[in-house]
């Protein structure tokens, strides 16, 4: 990933758009030809917890939804924060946002109940963990903005991680956003926040103030 900090501006830019949009196209293809063919991937190409028979469905189940109101749900929340990843962290925003594709599959085969689990939730959970803390570790305002405005728009985001309704994966909620939070720590030294001429006169202020007491 190391070539990526050779890349054009505006190259990285289409980029950090093009691969969200490529999850999201495939997302809604795979859902419409479902619908079409009247086909229920869910006990293909889902996660059933501890069978090696499912273990594809870490990689397959953040593609499956089971109807269009759960896969528009889940469609802006994860092309938002994909872009963002990967647009502000530049350096990382690669290797994070993998691993917040993988780990929370991995970790709901580990850990789960004993039942089908599909969405992109949480992928979704992960992705919006990562940016959270790592504003919170690098005191980034952006990452942090980001995914407050995730939480008020994906409504219920912090009561998904308990349990609720038996036809929700919650485990997917939970893990996914545990993944994310471990994932911001792995990476807390990467990505050094360029602070702006406004944000050094605040702090050049503060000191002088303390300075002069």
């Amino acid at each position: 990933m190391s070539l990526l900090k050779n890349i054009k501006f505006s190259d990285h830019l289409k980029l950090s758009i093009l691969i969200p949009l490529i999850f999201t196209v495939i997302n809604w293809t795979v859902m419409i030809i479902a619908a079409i063919f009247k086909i229920s991937l869910g006990a293909d190409w889902g996660i059933l917890p501890r069978s090696i028979d499912h273990i594809q469905g870490i990689i397959t189940s953040p593609m499956v939804h089971g109807d269009f109101a759960h896969l528009s749900s889940n469609t802006l929340p994860a092309f938002f924060m994909g872009v963002a990843i990967l647009y502000f962290y530049r350096e990382s925003g690669y290797k994070a946002a993998l691993i917040c594709y993988i780990a929370p599959g991995l970790l709901v085969w580990i850990f789960g109940r004993e039942s089908y689990h599909i969405g992109a939730s949480g992928v979704i959970y992960a992705l919006a963990a990562f940016l959270f803390f790592s504003g919170v570790f690098k005191r980034d305002i952006r990452s942090i903005g980001i995914s407050l405005l995730v939480v008020l728009f994906y409504g219920g985001m912090v009561y998904g991680v308990f349990p609720g309704a038996p036809n929700i994966s919650w485990e997917s909620h939970l893990l996914g956003a545990v993944a994310g939070a471990v994932t911001a720590f792995i990476f807390r030294k990467k990505d050094k926040i360029r602070k702006y001429d406004w944000e050094d006169e605040d702090e050049e202020a503060d000191f002088n103030e303390y300075q002069s007491r």
